[in-house]
């Protein structure tokens, strides 16, 4: 072989196959780093996206197991029926020993309600209370042991009297004194005088609402929190849901008014006279299907200092929530970091500072509708 033919067959790559081997390789580990990316941005996503399904559906499930037992009465004892006949168990206000709201508040954020649980701790005063007393003298209850004629009831329950003209409060118990069939409590006197034959019972009492910075309901444990919380309206007030960016609860009611309770002769209430004249609430135009939506006009019309409240003292309620038999819910929550969330307003209650949408996480919404089966009996 000759020496050109030699150098020839050792020559290297050409100047035009160097520029086009390594465009198909830029080309290659682009690809490569666009399909690496968006698997970086869903890495980082996905654990978000299902911790913020899993805090809407505990938000959910707490107030969907709350609102399915609202207004659940006494089932043993002469009175017996939902709490709705007696008075409103759900109000759109804080209620409650710690910061309750006005009277004739009407908050969307906020809902209050009242139910009795599944329990023995059910009787009646068998001596008419002053409003100013501390202690209540109650019927012994049947088919107690001997020596607990109030079998149940133990320090430190929360419980509630009623009676049948729309009058109630609800207090601690502070001792038992089974011989005597006597129930103390402490500092909380009652609204009104009740008489004798008014129920006294354990009460399970819920006040879920929507706390946030920058506006009148700051959080009690972190004032730079946005949480749903759940007060008892006593002593225990916990958060329920973090990163809560939006609660709304709106009322649908009976168009027609109520006509419960109804006090004995001689005595008036927000609904009758003293003569057992019906006060006229107004028919209101059914909206909602068969129901009426119940807006604030309606449900905080009444002055605290009128006849038209139902209830007494810090007790008192707005007669047409007696009408509530539906209340529609809509949760909002959002992802916890700002690096998750992007700057368009209508997929972010609060912006954040993510820039490409693989590395987003949008809030998230719910909403559901409950008919409380125990404001429902009648109907």
């Amino acid at each position: 072989m000759s020496a050109c033919a030699r150098l020839r067959s050792q020559s290297g790559y050409s100047l035009i196959e160097l520029l086009v081997s390594s465009a198909i390789m830029v080309t290659i580990t682009g690809a490569i780093f666009s399909l690496v990316t968006p698997s970086q941005g869903t890495s980082q996503t996905a654990p978000e996206i299902a911790d913020l399904q899993q805090r809407s559906r505990i938000g959910t499930d707490a107030l969907f197991s709350e609102l399915l037992m609202t207004g659940a009465g006494t089932y043993q004892g002469p009175v017996r029926g939902a709490l709705v006949n007696f008075f409103a168990p759900i109000v759109p206000r804080r209620v409650g020993r710690t910061n309750p709201d006005p009277l004739d508040m009407f908050r969307t954020d906020t809902i209050s309600m009242s139910y009795i649980p599944n329990t023995y701790s059910q009787t009646t005063i068998s001596a008419a209370m002053p409003n100013v007393s501390s202690e209540l003298k109650v019927t012994d209850q049947p088919n107690c042991p001997a020596g607990e004629e109030l079998c149940g009831f133990e320090e430190g329950m929360e419980v509630i009297i009623f009676d049948t003209s729309g009058n109630f409060d609800m207090f601690t118990i502070t001792q038992v004194q089974d011989a005597a069939a006597h129930l103390q409590h402490r500092g909380q006197d009652l609204t009104y005088p009740y008489q004798t034959g008014a129920s006294v019972t354990q009460v399970s009492r819920k006040i879920i609402y929507w706390c946030r910075p920058n506006s009148d309901r700051i959080c009690p444990e972190d004032p730079t929190a946005s949480q749903l919380r759940r007060y008892n309206g006593a002593n225990t007030d916990i958060a329920i849901v973090d990163n809560v960016v939006g609660v709304t609860f709106e009322y649908f009611g009976d168009p027609n008014p109520p006509l419960q309770p109804k006090p004995p002769l001689g005595v008036e209430n927000c609904l009758y006279d003293a003569a057992g004249g019906y006060k006229n609430l107004p028919v209101l135009a059914a909206d909602e299907g068969s129901l009426a939506r119940l807006t604030a006009a309606i449900l905080a019309d009444a002055a605290p200092d009128t006849l038209e409240m139902c209830g007494a003292g810090s007790s008192q309620y707005d007669p047409d929530l007696l009408r509530v038999r539906k209340v529609k819910v809509t949760l909002r929550v959002q992802a916890a970091s700002p690096a998750l969330r992007g700057a368009n307003t209508l997929l972010f209650r609060n912006p954040g500072n993510a820039l490409e949408s693989a590395r987003q996480v949008p809030d998230y919404t719910v909403a559901f509708e409950v008919a409380p089966r125990n404001l429902n009996l009648t109907r």
